[in-house]
């Protein structure tokens, strides 16, 4: 009999898995609070050079030592990088006459002054990260989708070897150690060394959840379930600008979005461990006691039950998985990276950047519902491919139509990010057709992929100095060509997860040898 069999005769989809997926939403909600943390941790306010203090000035306003002192923008705006080397006292008779010898002009030599009207602090502010340092802010992004991008390999392979619970559990605790520890940083060093390992503590939360509540959940409601518990992720959204609204100082914002993780850590507690990976790994006396748990809360009676690790090298062992795999790689790297480079981005949207967030949180939800119906009526390659494809032209039209006002880039921009993360979930579907046993780590290795796409999202802000355009040109460029990549996966709509016993000999008899418990033949 196979586990998907087995889920039928105790309930695939009853009081049991509610209270499991609702369970596991909890830290799901709490990811994109650190995900998508970068947009208010590392945010720039205004700033301009400071200004030491000079007898000449004592009679001046403030107004007027920045108008003698700074060189304006084309906007009339003062420059945030650069000061003249010696007080310009003639540009208090006519302020429009604008020194044009550069030499008189240098750099910020004594720091700078922030604008704290929106920000108490963040650690822009706390170490200087602008101007020539303005590199180093944006890799603090970098740096935590580093942590994801390992974490992802070394959970995968985890979860795999020593259970789902038992590395959920261990990876929340990392988070909470390494979240505190990064608001206590008391150098810029410190805080890119805490927030990579909370990075790579944080990707085994992202990698396993799903996974841990959809190994309950039978066929007909699979895609249900991963559209709810990606619901939460929007919801997650919605908090992190209430909460970064009412938090403006960047370490007890970071407390703020870690705590969670302790709720999470207690809730786990009535979170069973994979029946799926217990079976498989041999564990079957374990694995019944849940199922029993199950059957009881479903009003359920008995079943029957049915198992050889795998490998990383498993998802490239034959030509079909190959395929599968560099195909579900591609397409995670590239809904990541143009995901998270639309994300991170909220200062360009002509919003409020806390309303921006929220906004986007929000559009996300009825963009998953819409998802959803395609998914059971188109297909889920179809849509997976689509969605994506539509998200980079969405991304492509807003910069032709930069010219037709403020608001239209605003809503071109929200619905591509809208499109964009809809597909983050669709990508973890294409998965499903890997065997069982080998599904963590192809979800490891999917994972991986993805956090490489996030790492190096962040970056390709700074090709803006090369060409303004070009940042958001590669966005879509790379969407529209993963999404072509998404036509190559075969469709997994309505089909049941392979297992071990789909693939190799049947392993009853030897399960009956091995004097386990007695299981009935299907």
């Amino acid at each position: 009999m196979k586990f998907e069999d087995l889920l039928l005769e105790i309930d695939g989809f009853g009081k049991f898995q509610i209270l499991i997926l609702f369970i596991l939403c909890l830290p799901r909600m709490n990811l994109p609070m650190h995900f998508l943390l970068h947009n208010f941790l590392a945010a720039t306010p205004s700033h301009h050079c400071a200004i030491p203090h000079q007898e000449a000035f004592v009679n001046l306003t403030t107004e007027e030592v920045l108008l003698i002192s700074i060189p304006r923008e084309p906007d009339g705006t003062f420059k945030s990088c650069e000061m003249f080397s010696q007080p310009q006292f003639h540009l208090l008779l006519n302020s429009s006459l604008q020194p044009e010898n550069n030499s008189i002009i240098q750099q910020c030599q004594h720091g700078w002054v922030y604008d704290h009207s929106q920000f108490t602090s963040t650690i822009s502010t706390q170490w200087d990260l602008v101007c020539e340092q303005r590199g180093l802010n944006q890799a603090t992004a970098t740096f935590f989708f580093i942590g994801v991008t390992m974490g992802a390999v070394v959970f995968g392979y985890l979860s795999d070897r020593f259970g789902r619970k038992a590395m959920l559990l261990l990876a929340l605790v990392c988070a909470v150690i390494f979240g505190m520890l990064s608001a206590a940083s008391v150098s810029y060093s410190m805080l890119a060394i805490t927030r990579t390992l909370t990075g790579v503590a944080l990707s085994g939360v992202s990698l396993i959840v799903l996974p841990l509540g959809m190994e309950w959940v039978d066929v007909e409601h699979r895609t249900f379930s991963g559209i709810l518990t990606s619901m939460f992720w929007s919801i997650g959204n919605m908090l992190l600008a209430a909460v970064a609204y009412l938090v403006r100082e960047w370490r007890w914002l970071l407390v703020a979005v870690t705590g969670p993780c302790l709720l999470s850590i207690v809730c786990l507690w009535w979170v069973p461990e994979s029946a799926r990976w217990l079976i498989a790994n041999g564990k079957v006396k374990r694995a019944r006691r849940h199922l029993l748990r199950c059957a009881r809360m479903n009003g359920r009676k008995d079943f029957a039950v049915s198992p050889e690790n795998y490998t990383y090298i498993t998802l490239f062992r034959t030509p079909v998985l190959r395929k599968i795999s560099l195909c579900s790689g591609t397409l995670w790297f590239g809904v990541a990276f143009s995901y998270y480079g639309m994300s991170m981005n909220l200062t360009g949207f002509g919003l409020n950047m806390y309303l921006s967030q929220f906004v986007f949180g929000f559009i996300e939800i009825p963009a998953k519902m819409i998802m959803y119906v395609l998914v059971n009526r188109v297909g889920r390659r179809q849509s997976q491919a689509w969605a994506l494809i539509l998200t980079g032209l969405c991304i492509g039209r807003k910069n032709l139509g930069s010219e037709g006002g403020e608001g239209f880039s605003t809503y071109i921009k929200i619905e591509g990010r809208g499109r964009g993360n809809t597909h983050l979930f669709l990508a973890v579907l294409c998965i499903t057709t890997a065997p069982y046993v080998s599904r963590q780590n192809g979800m490891g290795y999917s994972s991986f992929m993805a956090r490489l796409g996030g790492a190096l999202a962040p970056l390709v802000f700074l090709l803006d100095e090369v060409w303004t355009s070009l940042p958001e040109v590669t966005y879509c460029g790379v969407a529209v060509c993963c999404g072509l990549v998404a036509f190559l996966l075969p469709e997994t709509l309505h089909v049941r997860l392979p297992e071990v016993s789909s693939i190799l000999p049947s392993t009853w008899s030897l399960l009956r040898e091995a004097g386990n418990i007695p299981l009935r033949r299907p």
